[in-house]
């Protein structure tokens, strides 16, 4: 399951997500906002980000005008490694060497290609584990 969130900024491309979501057969639970009027994208990216770290979802795919807000809300959440892209390398990376469970991407910076060749990507490239799995231990820390 794939959770899915948004703030007004990000709707859009939220709402094609589900479409290429459906067409991938891939389940999605979508955590909001239901409309392009003006939310707090904290509210949706940490009701998301609970379902992941909870178990009721596996990964999510959030959005919000830059990816940039709402990947700052998600990674407040321990177990939660959001990566905020704008490139498909990137979005490729954040899952090959960073295990991401999280892909952020900013509608008002991408067009609705790059974002779906980006979520394409990240949704079929697996953790390459070894080396990496060293490192994203050591992303968590006692506050």
């Amino acid at each position: 399951m794939i959770a899915l969130a948004s703030d007004h900024g990000g709707f859009a491309y939220k709402e094609k997500t589900k479409a290429l979501l459906d067409s991938l057969g891939l389940a999605w639970k979508d955590y909001g906002t239901d409309s392009e009027d003006s939310v707090d994208y904290p509210d949706f990216s940490h009701a998301a980000a609970i379902a992941i770290t909870s178990g009721a979802c596996e990964r999510g795919i959030f959005f919000c005008g830059t990816g940039i807000g709402i990947s700052l809300a998600a990674n407040r959440h321990a177990g939660i490694r959001a990566a905020s892209c704008q490139v498909p390398d990137a979005a490729r990376m954040s899952r090959l060497h960073n295990d991401a469970n999280v892909l952020a991407l900013g509608q008002r910076l991408i067009d609705w290609e790059t974002a779906e060749a980006m979520i394409r990507l990240w949704l079929e490239t697996p953790f390459e584990g070894g080396r990496h799995e060293r490192r994203i231990a050591k992303i968590e820390i006692d506050a």
